[in-house]
């Protein structure tokens, strides 16, 4: 539903603030990132990259989609284990005692979504939609960050004078799951950190605590 009299900057606020930082990051690692190649490259006596051609480089692409896969897979296990999992006092959990408006039913009405007016499977897809979505990115990442930290191991091989190795090879080595694994472990306790300080703490006019004056064991917002 539209609200009346707000502008359309002030109605889409949030989304275009975070898509505009990502955005100016993304370009200011991509920048950074093609010198810091460069450099490494001018140590081992090899070409400098254009900044096009780095733009497809396992440097590039692995540092970028490393940090993609540990957020995406973030939001899908959070989506998911809030469905059932509890956090007595927390904001960012459901009640404890009584099911909430998100676990009704949905009722086809004139304003719901297509996928509810259509009902059958189409629904039964759409009622999970958001944690499918969620899934599909995290592996779409984890494989191009797989492909990327592959391919720029095999470039310092040949720098090194040392033989390149096969994709199943490298998943067996431990400088994949080393940089997976530091990523992974920084999401996960950004969100036990949210979860755990929302009982205790407070932040007037976030939707992400609870009223100032809620008692520490008041459970949800």
């Amino acid at each position: 539903m539209k609200a009346k009299g707000k502008s359309w900057l002030y109605r889409n606020g949030l989304s275009i603030f975070f898509i505009s930082i990502f955005l100016i990051t993304l370009i200011a690692q991509a920048l950074s990132g093609w010198k810091e190649h460069n450099s490494e490259l001018e140590d081992f006596g090899s070409s400098e990259l254009s900044f096009q051609t780095y733009l497809c480089s396992g440097h590039f692409i692995s540092a970028t989609f490393e940090n993609f896969e540990s957020e995406f897979l973030q939001m899908a296990l959070y989506v998911m284990l809030t469905i059932s999992l509890r956090q007595i006092g927390s904001a960012e959990s459901k009640n404890l005692d009584k099911k909430e408006e998100v676990d009704r039913e949905p009722v086809a009405s004139r304003d719901a979504p297509w996928p509810v007016k259509k009902g059958g499977w189409i629904l039964r897809v759409y009622s999970h939609s958001l944690s499918i979505v969620f899934g599909f990115l995290f592996f779409i990442s984890w494989g191009l960050h797989l492909y990327g930290s592959w391919q720029e191991h095999n470039i310092e091989q040949v720098l090194k004078g040392k033989p390149t190795d096969s994709l199943p090879a490298y998943l067996g080595q431990a400088n994949f799951w080393f940089e997976t694994f530091q990523n992974w472990q920084s999401e996960f306790l950004s969100v036990a950190s949210i979860v755990i300080l929302t009982i205790f703490l407070r932040q007037k006019g976030s939707p992400e605590s609870k009223p100032v004056d809620a008692p520490d064991l008041e459970t949800g917002k």
